[in-house]
Protein backbone atom coordinates (compact mmCIF):
# COMPACT_ATOMS: atom_id res chain seq x y z
CA UNK A 1 0.00 0.00 0.00
CA UNK A 2 1.23 3.44 -1.17
CA UNK A 3 1.80 6.08 1.85
CA UNK A 4 -0.61 8.24 0.65
CA UNK A 5 -3.25 5.80 1.41
CA UNK A 6 -1.66 4.32 4.62
CA UNK A 7 -2.42 7.59 5.80
CA UNK A 8 -5.64 7.81 4.78
CA UNK A 9 -6.44 4.09 6.02
CA UNK A 10 -4.93 5.42 9.61
CA UNK A 11 -7.15 8.55 9.98
CA UNK A 12 -10.31 6.65 8.84
CA UNK A 13 -9.69 4.22 11.78
CA UNK A 14 -8.69 7.14 13.88
CA UNK A 15 -12.11 8.94 13.10
CA UNK A 16 -14.01 5.38 13.55
CA UNK A 17 -12.82 4.82 16.65
CA UNK A 18 -13.32 8.34 17.94
CA UNK A 19 -16.87 8.14 17.06
CA UNK A 20 -17.17 4.12 18.68
CA UNK A 21 -15.81 5.47 22.28
CA UNK A 22 -18.52 8.78 22.20
CA UNK A 23 -21.08 6.58 21.57
CA UNK A 24 -20.32 3.91 23.55
CA UNK A 25 -18.64 6.35 26.91
CA UNK A 26 -20.76 9.48 26.34
CA UNK A 27 -22.72 9.14 29.69
CA UNK A 28 -18.63 8.85 31.69
CA UNK A 29 -18.16 12.26 30.23
CA UNK A 30 -15.54 11.25 26.99
CA UNK A 31 -12.96 13.74 26.25
CA UNK A 32 -10.89 12.70 23.56
CA UNK A 33 -8.49 10.07 23.00
CA UNK A 34 -5.22 9.59 21.88
CA UNK A 35 -3.91 6.60 19.29
CA UNK A 36 0.24 5.60 19.45
CA UNK A 37 0.94 1.92 17.19
CA UNK A 38 4.36 0.41 19.30
CA UNK A 39 5.77 -2.83 18.38
CA UNK A 40 4.17 -4.51 21.52
CA UNK A 41 0.57 -3.42 19.84
CA UNK A 42 -1.82 -0.67 19.96
CA UNK A 43 -1.87 2.38 22.52
CA UNK A 44 -4.89 3.87 23.28
CA UNK A 45 -5.06 6.64 25.68
CA UNK A 46 -8.97 8.07 26.82
CA UNK A 47 -9.38 11.36 28.76
CA UNK A 48 -12.58 10.81 30.68
CA UNK A 49 -14.57 12.76 33.39
CA UNK A 50 -15.50 9.73 35.12
CA UNK A 51 -12.89 7.32 34.76
CA UNK A 52 -14.60 4.81 37.15
CA UNK A 53 -17.10 4.72 34.67
CA UNK A 54 -14.76 3.98 32.06
CA UNK A 55 -13.32 0.66 33.89
CA UNK A 56 -16.77 -0.62 34.89
CA UNK A 57 -17.30 -2.71 37.93
CA UNK A 58 -14.08 -5.21 38.21
CA UNK A 59 -13.00 -4.07 35.21
CA UNK A 60 -16.00 -5.59 33.05
CA UNK A 61 -16.49 -2.26 30.94
CA UNK A 62 -13.18 -1.89 29.93
CA UNK A 63 -13.22 -5.40 28.92
CA UNK A 64 -15.53 -4.90 27.00
CA UNK A 65 -14.45 -2.03 24.82
CA UNK A 66 -11.14 -4.08 24.33
CA UNK A 67 -12.65 -6.99 22.84
CA UNK A 68 -14.88 -4.54 20.82
CA UNK A 69 -11.87 -3.14 19.18
CA UNK A 70 -10.26 -6.45 18.30
CA UNK A 71 -12.96 -7.60 16.76
CA UNK A 72 -14.22 -4.34 14.95
CA UNK A 73 -11.24 -2.62 13.91
CA UNK A 74 -8.29 -5.24 13.82
CA UNK A 75 -6.36 -3.76 16.13
CA UNK A 76 -3.26 -5.91 17.49
CA UNK A 77 -3.53 -6.30 20.96
CA UNK A 78 -4.79 -2.81 21.96
CA UNK A 79 -3.76 -1.58 25.23
CA UNK A 80 -6.07 1.09 26.70
CA UNK A 81 -5.13 3.81 29.33
CA UNK A 82 -7.65 5.85 31.14
CA UNK A 83 -6.80 9.24 32.41
CA UNK A 84 -9.31 11.43 34.21
CA UNK A 85 -9.70 15.40 32.69
CA UNK A 86 -8.26 17.33 35.64
CA UNK A 87 -10.81 20.13 34.63
CA UNK A 88 -13.62 19.00 32.66
CA UNK A 89 -14.76 22.98 32.20
CA UNK A 90 -11.44 23.30 29.87
CA UNK A 91 -12.34 20.61 27.38
CA UNK A 92 -14.04 21.24 24.71
CA UNK A 93 -15.36 17.93 23.96
CA UNK A 94 -17.16 17.22 27.57
CA UNK A 95 -18.49 20.72 27.48
CA UNK A 96 -20.01 20.32 23.86
CA UNK A 97 -21.29 17.23 25.11
CA UNK A 98 -22.67 18.79 27.84
CA UNK A 99 -24.58 22.22 26.41
CA UNK A 100 -26.25 19.62 24.17
CA UNK A 101 -27.75 17.58 26.44
CA UNK A 102 -28.58 21.16 28.46
CA UNK A 103 -30.78 22.13 25.38
CA UNK A 104 -32.39 18.18 24.83
CA UNK A 105 -33.21 18.81 28.22
CA UNK A 106 -35.23 22.04 27.40
CA UNK A 107 -32.78 24.44 28.68
CA UNK A 108 -33.34 27.96 26.43
CA UNK A 109 -30.37 28.16 23.98
CA UNK A 110 -29.26 31.84 25.45
CA UNK A 111 -29.42 31.04 28.94
CA UNK A 112 -27.55 27.37 28.24
CA UNK A 113 -24.82 29.40 25.83
CA UNK A 114 -23.77 32.11 28.14
CA UNK A 115 -23.90 29.83 31.79
CA UNK A 116 -21.93 27.67 29.89
CA UNK A 117 -19.20 30.16 28.19
CA UNK A 118 -19.36 31.61 31.68
CA UNK A 119 -18.15 28.72 33.72
CA UNK A 120 -15.31 27.85 30.62
CA UNK A 121 -13.86 31.56 31.33
CA UNK A 122 -13.84 30.98 35.43
CA UNK A 123 -12.05 28.20 35.00
CA UNK A 124 -9.49 30.08 33.57
CA UNK A 125 -9.88 30.06 29.90
CA UNK A 126 -8.11 32.64 27.65
CA UNK A 127 -10.50 32.75 25.62
CA UNK A 128 -14.04 30.98 23.89
CA UNK A 129 -16.20 30.46 21.46
CA UNK A 130 -19.57 28.60 21.81
CA UNK A 131 -21.86 28.05 18.37
CA UNK A 132 -24.91 26.61 17.80
CA UNK A 133 -26.46 26.37 14.06
CA UNK A 134 -29.49 24.72 13.30
CA UNK A 135 -33.35 24.99 14.39
CA UNK A 136 -32.60 26.58 17.81
CA UNK A 137 -36.08 28.35 18.57
CA UNK A 138 -38.42 28.04 14.93
CA UNK A 139 -38.80 26.53 11.71
CA UNK A 140 -35.88 28.17 10.29
CA UNK A 141 -32.40 27.19 10.71
CA UNK A 142 -30.06 30.17 12.06
CA UNK A 143 -26.72 30.19 14.03
CA UNK A 144 -25.99 31.78 17.16
CA UNK A 145 -22.24 32.57 18.51
CA UNK A 146 -20.80 33.29 22.08
CA UNK A 147 -17.67 34.78 22.59
CA UNK A 148 -15.57 35.54 25.60
CA UNK A 149 -12.41 36.37 25.69
CA UNK A 150 -9.62 35.56 22.91
CA UNK A 151 -9.56 32.87 20.12
CA UNK A 152 -8.02 32.09 17.20
CA UNK A 153 -9.42 30.93 14.00
CA UNK A 154 -6.68 30.02 11.34
CA UNK A 155 -3.13 29.42 11.16
CA UNK A 156 -0.65 27.28 13.49
CA UNK A 157 -1.62 28.54 17.10
CA UNK A 158 -5.79 27.32 15.85
CA UNK A 159 -4.44 23.92 15.14
CA UNK A 160 -2.13 23.36 17.59
CA UNK A 161 -3.57 25.59 20.84
CA UNK A 162 -7.27 25.75 20.49
CA UNK A 163 -8.95 22.90 21.70
CA UNK A 164 -12.39 22.06 19.62
CA UNK A 165 -14.97 19.97 20.33
CA UNK A 166 -18.45 19.03 18.62
CA UNK A 167 -21.69 17.89 20.10
CA UNK A 168 -25.26 17.31 18.48
CA UNK A 169 -28.92 17.98 20.71
CA UNK A 170 -31.52 16.52 18.92
CA UNK A 171 -34.32 18.16 19.44
CA UNK A 172 -38.08 17.95 18.36
CA UNK A 173 -37.95 20.53 15.33
CA UNK A 174 -34.19 19.01 13.95
CA UNK A 175 -30.58 18.30 15.38
CA UNK A 176 -28.49 21.51 16.63
CA UNK A 177 -25.23 21.07 15.93
CA UNK A 178 -22.85 22.63 19.03
CA UNK A 179 -18.92 23.89 18.34
CA UNK A 180 -16.77 24.79 21.24
CA UNK A 181 -13.33 26.16 20.92
CA UNK A 182 -11.12 26.69 24.01
CA UNK A 183 -7.87 28.51 24.80
CA UNK A 184 -6.69 26.85 27.93
CA UNK A 185 -4.71 28.58 30.11
CA UNK A 186 -1.00 29.58 30.21
CA UNK A 187 -1.08 28.87 26.71
CA UNK A 188 1.86 31.01 24.45
CA UNK A 189 0.97 32.70 21.41
CA UNK A 190 2.74 34.34 18.72
CA UNK A 191 1.61 37.70 18.90
CA UNK A 192 2.36 37.69 22.97
CA UNK A 193 5.07 40.00 24.77
CA UNK A 194 6.91 40.76 28.27
CA UNK A 195 8.17 43.68 29.79
CA UNK A 196 11.04 43.02 32.00
CA UNK A 197 11.14 45.80 34.98
CA UNK A 198 14.89 44.71 35.82
CA UNK A 199 16.00 45.14 32.78
CA UNK A 200 19.00 47.26 31.84
CA UNK A 201 19.35 48.32 28.12
CA UNK A 202 22.53 49.47 26.87
CA UNK A 203 22.95 53.30 26.88
CA UNK A 204 22.02 54.96 23.67
CA UNK A 205 24.18 57.93 22.44
CA UNK A 206 22.61 61.18 22.31
CA UNK A 207 23.11 63.19 19.03
CA UNK A 208 24.90 66.63 19.61
CA UNK A 209 22.84 69.33 19.44
CA UNK A 210 22.23 71.37 16.30
CA UNK A 211 22.36 75.32 16.03
CA UNK A 212 19.23 77.20 16.69
CA UNK A 213 17.82 79.53 14.47
CA UNK A 214 19.16 82.72 16.45
CA UNK A 215 22.37 81.51 16.49
CA UNK A 216 22.35 81.03 12.49
CA UNK A 217 20.63 84.67 12.04
CA UNK A 218 23.36 86.16 14.03
CA UNK A 219 26.14 84.77 12.34
CA UNK A 220 27.32 86.82 8.99
CA UNK A 221 25.69 85.95 5.90
CA UNK A 222 27.34 84.16 3.17
CA UNK A 223 29.19 85.86 -0.09
CA UNK A 224 26.22 85.93 -2.90
CA UNK A 225 27.54 84.71 -5.95
CA UNK A 226 27.69 87.56 -8.69
CA UNK A 227 25.38 86.46 -11.32
CA UNK A 228 25.83 89.71 -13.83
CA UNK A 229 28.63 87.32 -15.43
CA UNK A 230 25.74 84.56 -16.06
CA UNK A 231 23.30 86.76 -17.20
CA UNK A 232 26.09 88.35 -19.85
CA UNK A 233 27.17 84.75 -20.50
CA UNK A 234 23.50 83.68 -21.33
CA UNK A 235 22.83 86.95 -23.58
CA UNK A 236 25.81 85.78 -25.33
CA UNK A 237 24.63 82.24 -26.10
CA UNK A 238 20.90 84.16 -26.59
CA UNK A 239 22.32 86.24 -29.78
CA UNK A 240 23.99 83.31 -31.04
CA UNK A 241 21.40 81.09 -31.31
CA UNK A 242 19.30 84.23 -32.85
CA UNK A 243 22.56 83.88 -35.74
CA UNK A 244 21.79 80.57 -36.57
CA UNK A 245 18.57 80.90 -36.34
CA UNK A 246 18.53 83.74 -39.11
CA UNK A 247 20.96 81.76 -41.73
CA UNK A 248 18.42 78.76 -41.07
CA UNK A 249 15.55 80.79 -42.22
CA UNK A 250 17.64 82.31 -45.03
CA UNK A 251 18.68 79.17 -46.60
CA UNK A 252 15.22 77.51 -46.30
CA UNK A 253 14.20 80.62 -48.38
CA UNK A 254 16.55 79.94 -50.73
CA UNK A 255 15.82 76.30 -51.17
CA UNK A 256 12.11 77.34 -52.12
CA UNK A 257 12.91 79.73 -54.58
CA UNK A 258 15.23 77.40 -56.36
CA UNK A 259 12.37 74.56 -56.22
CA UNK A 260 9.67 77.06 -57.95
CA UNK A 261 12.35 77.71 -60.66
CA UNK A 262 12.77 74.33 -61.42
CA UNK A 263 8.89 73.91 -61.14
CA UNK A 264 8.58 76.54 -63.77
CA UNK A 265 10.71 75.40 -66.27
CA UNK A 266 9.32 72.09 -66.24
CA UNK A 267 5.98 73.31 -66.97
CA UNK A 268 7.78 75.11 -70.15
CA UNK A 269 9.08 71.65 -71.88
CA UNK A 270 5.67 70.34 -71.16
CA UNK A 271 4.05 73.33 -72.62
CA UNK A 272 6.95 72.87 -75.73
CA UNK A 273 5.39 69.00 -75.82
CA UNK A 274 2.08 70.11 -76.23
CA UNK A 275 2.64 72.84 -79.07
CA UNK A 276 4.93 69.96 -80.89
CA UNK A 277 1.76 67.67 -80.94
CA UNK A 278 -0.61 70.42 -82.38
CA UNK A 279 1.89 70.95 -85.41
CA UNK A 280 1.69 67.01 -86.02
CA UNK A 281 -1.55 66.98 -85.59
CA UNK A 282 -2.16 69.49 -88.43
CA UNK A 283 0.52 67.88 -90.36
CA UNK A 284 -1.65 64.40 -90.64
CA UNK A 285 -5.29 66.07 -91.28
CA UNK A 286 -3.38 67.56 -94.33
CA UNK A 287 -2.31 64.38 -95.53
CA UNK A 288 -5.40 62.93 -95.35
CA UNK A 289 -7.61 65.52 -97.01
CA UNK A 290 -5.20 65.04 -99.75
CA UNK A 291 -5.58 61.03 -100.15
CA UNK A 292 -9.33 61.74 -99.64
CA UNK A 293 -9.22 64.77 -102.94
CA UNK A 294 -7.08 61.76 -104.88
CA UNK A 295 -9.48 58.92 -104.63
CA UNK A 296 -12.88 61.13 -104.96
CA UNK A 297 -10.73 62.20 -108.31
CA UNK A 298 -10.16 58.57 -109.59
CA UNK A 299 -13.89 57.72 -109.03
CA UNK A 300 -14.68 60.55 -111.26
CA UNK A 301 -12.69 59.71 -113.88
CA UNK A 302 -13.77 55.71 -113.63
CA UNK A 303 -17.08 57.36 -114.37
CA UNK A 304 -16.44 59.20 -117.62
CA UNK A 305 -14.51 56.26 -119.11
CA UNK A 306 -18.20 53.81 -118.91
Amino acid sequence: MADEHQFIENGLQRSQIDEFFAEELGRAGYGGMDVAKTPMGTQIVLKAEKPGMVIGKGGKNIRKVTRELEERFNLDDPQIDVQEVDEPDLNARIVADRLANALERGWYFRKAGHTTIDRIMDAGALGAEIVLSGKVTGARSRVEKFNRGYIKHNGEPAQEIVDEGQGVAVMKLGTIGVTVKIIPPGARLPDDFEVEEDANPDAVEQIEETESVEDLLEEEPEEVPDVSEEADADAETDAVDEDVVEEAAVEAVEEEVVDDEADDEDDEAVEEVVDDDEELDEDVAEEAADLVAEMEDEDDDETEEE
